[in-house]
């Protein structure tokens, strides 16, 4: 089967990329994952990886062309994987032996596809045409989705736009709607996989027809059929059989001491293609190692080769792994000298805890979200300033209005869009704010797309964007925040709803907290918190003299990555956030 690789999306606005390398030729072999080239954006220069494993059968694109988002840059034969694989020394009657790693079998292609019987997904499929339903992008940093429940089954109808399976990533779980109306023709993953975003989870048929093929029923056929093992083939088998020995090399690694963590890309600052990842995991490569590998890939990435390179240092001897992990093991031995069973669960626990304490296992969205936060600090330096504003005349304003407010667009008028405002008028004034990092160049946007921090009722979070926030009024601010915190703990918001944010508010003032510092929202540089109006006594000048009169005050910070963002430029976006918000007033307002 002939598998398209076309030009990745790399990010919202960018619509094409440039080839800089091609790292495959035409007729070389490659793995899945493996990368295949190199490219180019506006936003990064990255790798991109073969979506399935065969042969490269052809190259549309050379280097330095500007190809366009969606087009198809290369073409992958999965068939004449097998044929080159096989052919190399046997002769051309041996091909499936080798595939297959199994002599006996030597002439059963069937049984290739028959071990894949668990996608029941696989069917008659009559006429029409399929569209691929790919793990969509839930966030600019989300790389992968965990299925939750799949709403269709295979042979089911399914009508454009209607809910097709549930998901989770660390941002959102959320429902991925059909692409197209038809019939489910195969589903390719399963409850509970976790999937890399772009990968096809889903095949719906459209002009055509699916029954549930009576596969199961024939298979056994080949199974029942002894003739072939009494055929001769498996003469020529022998040769093939000593092939797997090579792939067997993995075993030799050997770890004492310490639990082995599997590496993921959230873990850490640098960039892990999924290859590495997965050659790391097999081989029980610790995150501790992969960051010590000196990578060779643009800027500096660690590459498969290099991988491959430090396993052959390893089982070499030139690389000691087993005192770090030996290490760790000490320290845990000594804070936990004395583990526990807890009688109300089993689970068994360091001596600190006791009988009366609950043991809660985080859901995966707490995992992620704690794994989001944990990377943010390891790769924003957060610094956060403070200012606080006067706001009595919105306070007043609101109570004015709130009634008729609230009769009139079916939702009630809070403090929220004011401050919202405010930080669009702070970032047209100081427009270096609203940036984001990419490598070594900084990207300013031109847009501002407001994130805003949403508590679901299970008591996570999720941050849906506002997107050209700089064109709304308070009006329309106030009816975005509504109708999209509204879906969100529905779980109704689309992926691109909670992607492509330039900048964050969190108002933690609803539950009466005065102050805090909150955590940037990655890839975004700065992030604003607003907290608790406040009645107080403050010093204002009346006709020349001091006076302490009462106001309503609120203190409004901004975190920031001090990569890019110094004391100065913060400090003055805040100045103009307390200008804003100091100014609005019936007579500045229209609501």
């Amino acid at each position: 089967m002939r598998i398209d690789v076309v030009m990745p999306k790399m990010g919202e606005s960018i619509q094409e990329g440039k080839i800089l390398k091609w790292v495959k030729n035409v007729g070389d072999k490659i793995d899945r994952d493996e990368v295949l080239l190199e490219i180019s954006t506006d936003k990064v220069d990255t790798e991109v990886p073969a979506p399935n494993g065969g042969i490269l059968v052809s190259i549309l694109a050379n280097v330095d062309d500007t190809v366009e988002v969606g087009k198809v840059i290369a073409v992958i034969e999965t068939d004449a994987s097998a044929a080159t694989i096989s052919a190399p020394a046997p002769a051309a009657a041996a091909p499936a032996p080798v595939v297959t790693a199994a002599p006996a079998p030597v002439v059963t292609a069937a049984p290739v596809a028959a071990p894949t019987p668990a996608p029941v997904a696989a069917p008659v499929v009559s006429g029409g045409s399929t569209t691929d339903v790919v793990m969509p992008k839930m966030g600019e940093s989300i790389q992968e989705g965990k299925v939750l429940k799949w709403l269709k089954a295979v042979g089911d109808k399914i009508d454009r736009d209607e809910v097709l399976l549930e998901i989770s990533t660390d941002k959102v779980d959320t429902e991925v709607p059909a692409p197209v109306g038809g019939i489910v023709a195969e589903i390719l993953a399963n409850v509970d996989d976790v999937v890399e975003v772009g990968k096809v989870i889903a095949r719906i048929l459209t002009g055509g027809s699916v029954s549930a093929a009576p596969a199961p029923v024939a298979a056994p056929a080949p199974v029942a059929a002894p003739a072939p093992v009494a055929a001769p083939a498996p003469v020529a088998a022998p040769a093939p059989v000593a092939a797997p020995a090579p792939v067997a090399a993995p075993a030799p690694v050997v770890v004492t001491g310490g639990t082995k963590e599997i590496p993921r890309m959230s873990a850490s600052r640098r960039f892990y293609s999924p290859l590495v990842r997965t050659i790391a995991e097999q081989e029980n490569i610790t995150l501790e190692e992969l960051e010590s590998i000196t990578g060779s890939g643009i800027e500096n990435r660690v590459t498969k080769n290099d991988v491959l390179a430090y396993l052959e240092r390893r089982r070499s001897g030139a690389v000691v792994v087993a005192a770090p992990a030996q290490t760790v093991s000490a320290v845990a031995a000594v804070a936990a000298p004395a583990p526990i069973v807890m009688p109300s669960s089993g689970v068994t626990m360091p001596a600190v805890y006791g009988d009366d304490d609950e043991v809660i296992p985080m859901d995966r969205v707490r995992q992620l979200i704690a794994e989001h936060m944990v990377r943010s600090k390891q790769i924003s330096p957060h610094v956060t300033s403070v200012a606080e504003a006067d706001v009595t005349m919105i306070v007043k304003m609101r109570e004015k209005h709130r009634n008729a407010f609230e009769k009139r667009e079916g939702f009630k008028l809070t403090l929220t869009p004011f401050f919202m405002k405010a930080i669009v008028d702070g970032v047209k004034a100081n427009p270096m704010v609203n940036v984001s990092v990419e490598g070594k160049n900084i990207i300013r946007h031109k847009r501002v797309n407001l994130s805003f921090a949403t508590v679901l009722d299970d008591g996570n979070l999720i941050v849906p964007v506002i997107k050209n926030a700089d064109a709304l009024n308070i009006t329309g601010l106030g009816r975005s925040v509504m109708d999209l915190s509204t879906r969100a703990r529905a779980k109704k918001l689309a992926p691109e709803e909670i992607q492509g944010g330039t900048i964050t508010l969190t108002n933690m003032g609803a539950w009466g907290t005065l102050f805090g510092t909150p955590v940037i929202n990655q890839p975004q540089t700065a992030i604003v918190g607003v907290y608790a109006a406040q009645k107080r006594p403050v010093v204002r000048e009346v006709n020349g003299d001091d006076v302490i009169v009462i106001r309503t005050m609120v203190y409004v910070s901004l975190t920031y990555d001090h990569r890019v963002i110094d004391g100065a430029l913060a400090s003055n976006f805040l100045a103009s956030m307390v200008k804003s918000l100091e100014k609005m007033s019936d007579a500045t307002i229209d609501l």
